[in-house]
């Protein structure tokens, strides 16, 4: 079995994240952020969610806000993500 480093992700009643081994944040909205972490691509589905903290030299984050649901998946990579940011700048660029 791999190595991966340290990972740890936690859910405290579906209203607060906290996640460690994040390598990169992809996008993020507050809808879905997208990350990538140690043990691959990792996509968060909610509603009304922000990040309140993110250090990528210790690998760690926290999300508020409600979460939907949580999925891993394999061949994937957040660096390949558009940010999906609903600001007027975001769009105007587009």
């Amino acid at each position: 079995m791999e190595e991966y480093g340290k990972h740890i992700l936690s859910i405290e009643g579906r209203k607060k994240l906290k996640l460690e081994g994040v390598q990169h944040v992809g996008s993020f909205d507050e809808q879905e952020i997208t990350l990538d972490t140690n043990m691959g691509f990792l996509q968060l589905k909610g509603e009304g969610m922000h990040i309140t903290h993110l250090n990528l030299d210790q690998g760690s984050l926290v999300v508020e806000g409600f979460i939907n649901g949580l999925a891993y998946m394999e061949g994937r990579s957040a660096k390949g993500t558009k940010a999906k940011g609903k600001g007027f700048i975001n769009r105007l660029l587009k």
